[in-house]
């Protein structure tokens, strides 16, 4: 038996689990699993990738400063507080092991980016969750659960499995109510697909206050999740701070000349949201007439409701569809939902033309 001893939160997690992403005798499902981008990268993003190949001798820029200039001119941004990582995911947890220790609480709310909760155990902060109510975060639920030893909070903006938001003015509350030694991290991997009018990415938050970081990442709408790139708005003092944690390339060249180019092809990113946009209200409609409960997306995804009394379920719809080929992802802890990603127009045909079978099976 080996002596060494793992970090006591490091032992205390399991391993994350994917998205099913292939069906024994099928093949060539429709992966609907893992909120991809149903319509791929730019060409533009594409032809600056392969435009890299010549380079793969060189190390990529450690500074990432094309793409961070690219951002920063895109959204009115200042590029001199853009971090770049490999992936959202890796910027949420540089800034979790620059800010969270043992003795430290971590607040959370139900629904959330899972790997923000298990970057927050392996430091070993104790875990404060807060319900969701009507399956949006809670602000009044999350503050009440605020003590001196929250030192990271954190929300995905839309939220996931949900799809719901917050808006500027809650997320501007919620902040509020948080200690000034809390770092606030606002986790907008969905942001490009949000249509309401009263939302906010947080980036107001970040230029006033010097405890709030703001996340995106390119693996969403701008359909380069293989290239794990993604992007962070910081404080100058977290920036600082974090570059001295920060690996000094831990962003891939290839990834960095693509996303660059994919942000400032915002015609294309404009054209994915109105797709998305449009199949997401005919989806929900559709299925709300026969009966299943949509909780409103703001998202690329639907989360669906089966009421027990119906007879139907989340497991079972998911078996039913994966005999058709298609693959959703089960959500909510519970075997009453089911998520499932907008897809092509033909694949969200099928998933409609299977989900009206399901629910007229007695």
């Amino acid at each position: 038996m080996s002596a060494l001893e793992p970090r006591p939160g490091v032992a205390r997690l399991a391993p994350y689990v994917q998205g099913k992403s292939s069906l024994e005798g099928v093949r060539e499902p429709i992966k609907l699993s893992s909120n991809e981008s149903s319509q791929g990268p730019s060409p533009l993003a594409i032809d600056a990738y392969t435009s890299y190949a010549d380079q793969l001798n060189r190390y990529p820029d450690g500074n990432q400063w094309e793409l961070r200039k690219a951002i920063g001119e895109v959204h009115g941004l200042d590029p001199d507080r853009i971090l770049c990582g490999n992936g959202s995911d890796e910027l949420i947890q540089l800034m979790v092991r620059a800010y969270v220790g043992g003795d430290h609480q971590a607040l959370l709310s139900e629904n959330g980016f899972v790997m923000s909760n298990i970057h927050c155990i392996s430091q070993g902060a104790e875990l404060v969750i807060a319900p969701e109510k009507n399956y949006r975060v809670d602000v009044d639920a999350m503050l009440e659960r605020v003590t001196q030893k929250t030192r990271f909070c954190t929300i995905a903006n839309p939220n996931n499995p949900t799809g719901t938001y917050l808006s500027g003015d809650e997320l501007r509350r919620l902040h509020a109510g948080l200690p000034d030694n809390c770092l606030f991290l606002v986790d907008d991997a969905y942001a490009e697909y949000v249509t309401a009018t009263d939302y906010s990415d947080g980036a107001d938050l970040v230029d006033e206050f010097d405890n709030v970081v703001m996340t995106r990442t390119f693996s969403k709408i701008y359909g380069l999740p293989a290239l794990r790139i993604g992007w962070a708005y910081c404080p100058t003092g977290v920036f600082n701070l974090v570059q001295r944690i920060r690996t000094p390339f831990n962003t891939n060249g290839p990834a960095l000349a693509a996303a660059a180019a994919a942000v400032r092809d915002q015609d294309f990113m404009l054209a994915v949201k109105e797709e998305n946009t449009l199949w997401r209200d005919r989806i929900s409609s559709h299925l709300r007439g026969l009966g299943v409960e949509v909780i409103p997306s703001q998202a690329n995804f639907y989360l669906l409701r089966f009421d027990e009394a119906s007879g139907k379920s989340g497991s079972e719809a998911a078996q039913f569809l994966q005999s058709q080929g298609i693959i959703p992802r089960p959500a909510g802890g519970s075997d009453q939902f089911l998520r499932i990603t907008i897809g092509m127009a033909a694949e969200n045909e099928a998933v409609l033309k299977a989900l009206d079978d399901y629910m007229s099976n007695s």
